[in-house]
């Protein structure tokens, strides 16, 4: 697993946009709708989520398991080492991810491309 992203809860994508455009000087890599905005982050990508992206109410990193991983048992690890499950897996547009909470409170993600 590597962390790939932080995941940035919004209101909307157009209302937070001028804080990390213009504010922290940030660029747009990708963005789909009012739902999601990829920005350069330099070493970690900052994902603002909106609408039906907002999986977390707080900021949250993101772990990418690699393809050739299972998500399942990759998950059971984290719970193993401590952490709780606050979302299954659930199937987003272009992944399967899940929501987990450290011991420390901190929200994490755990996410795998779908290869279908």
């Amino acid at each position: 697993m590597k962390a790939s992203m932080m995941l940035y809860p919004v209101d909307t994508i157009d209302a937070a946009l001028p804080f990390f455009v213009d504010g922290l000087g940030l660029t747009v890599k990708f963005r789909d709708g009012e739902r999601y905005c990829a920005l350069d982050g330099g070493a970690l990508g900052i994902a603002l989520v909106a609408a039906e992206e907002r999986i977390v109410e707080r900021a949250a990193l993101v772990f990418r398991v690699d393809e050739n991983d299972d998500l399942y048992a990759a998950m059971e690890r984290v719970v193993a080492a401590g952490a709780s499950v606050r979302v299954p897996v659930q199937q987003g547009p272009h992944e399967l991810r899940a929501v987990l909470e450290d011991k420390n409170g901190a929200l994490l993600v755990l996410s795998q491309k779908r290869t279908v």
